[in-house]
């Protein structure tokens, strides 16, 4: 296809406009723009070149002279919704208080855009909002004696705590919109079920986790729990 190239390419090192000729009808932010108010609306799945280019008033073929490829796009969006983080203009010295609060701004921004924690990834790691995120946590680092590769180690445990949290409460949520019945009722025949087996005897050490704590689970509280032990980890080097 059009504008496609014959061997990798990292869309940021490709130019935006060509030096010559007209100027480009549409820019990589409005692309990404659209893109991201499609996976809002209607979820990963419905964003397409086709989709895009339509938004855009341009031809799909046209599109790929600004976005070779659809894994670009993904970059792009990705890349966007990363310079939504409202960083401070320095960290305050207190590093574990500012890795915390970049984790709630990372959550924070997840669950606006759910379909982001499928793109938290490596591959899209690098992009420029994105770099000046890890920058900055590895600033807030500073205080930490530890060697770089550590301090990368941290942060992406941080993150990953942070995406795999995400990933469970939106699976749950679309599950529960998916339900025929009020998420109350299941709640209720699945809690009866569970205290029937616990008190049959055959599982002791579950039904005395229950019996410490038979919930309802606080997800927020797991989430600082969580986070905090692989602080209290790195923090203890």
């Amino acid at each position: 296809m059009a504008g496609r190239p014959a061997e990798p390419e990292v869309i940021w090192s490709r130019p935006e406009r060509a030096a010559r000729g007209p100027r480009p009808s549409h820019t990589r932010a409005e692309i990404a723009a659209v893109a991201v108010r499609i996976a809002d609306a209607d979820g990963m799945e419905a964003v397409s070149m086709r989709r895009v280019a339509g938004e855009l008033g341009c031809g799909t073929m046209s599109l790929y002279n600004y976005v070779p490829r659809k894994e670009d796009l993904y970059e792009l969006m990705a890349d966007l919704v990363a310079g939504e983080y409202d960083l401070p203009e320095r960290p305050t010295g207190d590093w574990r208080a500012d890795l915390t609060g970049l984790a709630h701004r990372a959550r924070a921004m997840m669950r606006r855009h759910p379909w982001m924690s499928r793109l938290m990834s490596a591959t899209y790691g690098f992009s420029p909002n994105a770099m000046r995120f890890l920058e900055f946590s590895l600033w807030c680092l500073d205080p930490l004696d530890l060697p770089y590769g550590r301090k990368m180690e941290l942060v992406a445990m941080v993150n990953g705590i942070v995406t795999t949290y995400v990933a469970n409460e939106i699976q749950t949520a679309e599950r529960t919109r998916s339900l025929p019945w009020s998420a109350e009722r299941e709640h209720e025949i699945r809690m009866a079920y569970l205290a029937g087996q616990v008190g049959s005897g055959q599982f002791p050490r579950l039904a005395a986790a229950f019996m410490e704590d038979s919930g309802p689970i606080d997800m927020d509280a797991y989430f600082d729990r969580a986070l905090n032990r692989v602080l209290d980890a790195f923090g203890s080097d």
